[in-house]
């Protein structure tokens, strides 16, 4: 087949439409085009009044060669890759010892199922509930402010991804394509078929629920061996090698081959494998609040005449202001018709993060507005002091939001003017258990707050009605990204210090967001297994 790109066509083209523009581009006739398959479909919205969609096409022809031949050379039409998934190895009999992945979200979902696949038969540990129990958990949060520790939002069968916007798209760089590998799965999992087409796929929390069952389920099937409610208290190391983990009820599991793949909300892991001597760095990340809108102003900046479009559905945005303090201010996690939710792990602390469903019918539209910090800047001296910031300004918001997990909040126009917001305007914050209103000039550092006053009308003149007055804020966003870096060899992916100790995923500094962080996954289980035949050998 032949991969033909940049076919633009206009929104609400007729299906026909498709194969006559394949026809005129190639100048071939109807006989020689034997089928064409939409690789990938997005659109241009940057003239409002004439959105077109773009569409990835891969072609069957009568005569590839020939066509080739009689077509200059260019970039938007090659010969289509192969995108097959192929299992590096396959577990040999009679190993001693299985494999370990601490974590199941999407990266160690993905590294346990590619580990059972290959017939290494995980044991999976996992410090939160299985998925259907925590969802109970996490609405125990929102509904009656009491929150569980050890399942919530950030831990939990699905990792912080399930409460999210399902986002299944990333800038990694993939020349093996494994994020085929893992929309495929999902797919497989009971995800829809367009996510393995459309320009900026997502799936939402309610699919996401029933898709990580049945992954659980694949990977049980084949061997693999699941344990909720299971949190890792120690990993035993002799001679700078993993030799096995100990788990918080005293039992302890002998293994060499350990995925760590805890997320970045694991802070008292991080303290422990820091505490053992296992190379850990800090790296840098985001601090700031959500903000929200009517979706429907979004929809109108974005779109003009088009918005509501069903092919299009709720718009999003990027956005991102250089500030006159040398900060960067940008738009983290957008949430098309979605609600801002509670996502803290630690008691008596407010931390927000965004979530959709796959409908994404919300009145609001909400993203994370946040700004770049670094160690070397703002938490230097310790590899873990990134960890202590983010505690101190979770807690600071605990207590402007009135000590109950309400979470602090302000108009936009209060807060670029710079007084107390009294009363809500236009626009009801989706926060629960609830958000009090006043300042939030003292929830972040003062340049952060800065930053963000220059950048809101910044962002209002790339989309009007962006830093209108009512719009709300809401504090404070901090789990951006991991804070450390467990750094690892580029070549094995084991820890630089530690053999046997594969850090992978958003919490050891590899990955940001579910799609990266599933690639990573499979990534770091052909590690394993290719470890684990070279040892049996």
């Amino acid at each position: 087949m032949l991969r033909l790109t940049e076919i633009k066509l206009p929104l609400d083209h007729p299906e026909e439409a498709l194969r006559a523009a394949v026809l005129e581009r190639l100048r071939i006739a109807d006989a020689d085009l034997l089928s064409v398959h939409v690789f990938r479909r997005g659109y241009d919205a940057r003239r409002r009044s004439a959105i077109h969609l773009i569409y990835t096409l891969d072609v069957e022809l009568r005569d590839e060669a020939a066509v080739l031949r009689a077509q200059k050379p260019s970039p938007h039409l090659q010969p289509t890759p192969d995108t097959r998934y192929r299992f590096v190895t396959h577990a040999p009999d009679g190993l001693s010892r299985r494999p370990v992945v601490i974590g199941m979200g999407p990266c160690g979902i993905l590294a346990a199922l590619l580990l059972a696949q290959m017939g290494f038969r995980p044991i999976v540990l996992e410090r939160g509930k299985a998925v259907r129990e925590r969802t109970q958990d996490t609405w125990g949060l929102w509904r009656k402010r009491v929150l569980n520790p050890e399942s919530n939002v950030q831990f939990g069968e699905g990792g912080a991804g399930t409460f999210s916007d399902g986002k299944l798209y990333s800038q990694i760089k993939d020349p093996k394509h494994y994020g085929r590998k893992v929309l495929t799965e999902f797919v497989k999992a009971g995800a829809p078929d367009e996510i393995l087409y459309v320009s900026k796929p997502h799936i939402g929390t309610f699919r996401l629920v029933g898709m990580v069952e049945k992954m659980r389920a694949e990977i049980e099937s084949l061997g693999g061996e699941i344990r909720f409610q299971a949190r890792v208290e120690d990993i035993v190391i002799e001679d700078g090698a993993v030799r096995g983990v100990k788990l918080a009820d005293g039992s302890e599991i002998a293994t060499d081959h350990v995925v760590l793949a805890i997320g970045h909300s694991a802070r008292d892991t991080f303290a422990m494998l820091y505490e053992k001597g296992v190379y850990v760095e800090a790296k840098p990340f985001s601090v700031g609040f959500r903000i929200e809108h009517p979706q429907s102003l979004i929809d109108r900046a974005r779109f003009g005449d088009f918005a509501g479009h069903p092919v299009l559905g709720a718009a999003d945005y990027k956005l991102v202001h250089h500030a006159k303090n040398g900060r960067s201010v940008y738009s983290f996690c957008m949430c098309p018709g979605g609600t801002v939710v509670a996502a803290t792990s630690e008691e008596g602390r407010v931390v927000t993060n965004g979530m959709s469903q796959y409908s994404r019918n919300e009145r609001n539209a909400n993203a994370g507005i946040v700004v770049g910090i670094s160690p070397e800047q703002d938490y230097p001296g310790h590899p873990l002091a990134g960890i202590d910031l983010q505690r101190s300004l979770e807690s600071r918001a605990f207590e402007l939001g009135g000590g109950d997990y309400s979470a602090p909040g302000q108009l936009v126009g209060d807060f670029v003017a710079g007084r107390p917001s009294k009363a809500l305007g236009t626009v009801e914050p989706s926060y629960k258990p609830g958000v009090t209103l006043g300042s939030l000039a003292t929830a972040l550092p003062e340049y952060a707050i800065t930053a963000m006053r220059e950048a809101l009308p910044a962002f209002d003149r790339q989309i009007k009605g962006f830093a209108m007055h009512d719009a709300v804020l809401t504090g404070v966003e901090t789990r951006t990204s991991s804070p450390i870096r467990i750094k690892r060899d580029p070549v094995s992916y084991q820890s630089l210090n530690t053999r046997g100790l594969y850090p992978a995923g958003e919490g050891a500094g590899y990955a940001g967001g579910i799609l990266s962080a599933a690639v990573d996954g499979i990534e770091v289980a052909e590690a394993v297994a290719l470890s684990m035949v070279a040892g049996a050998a």
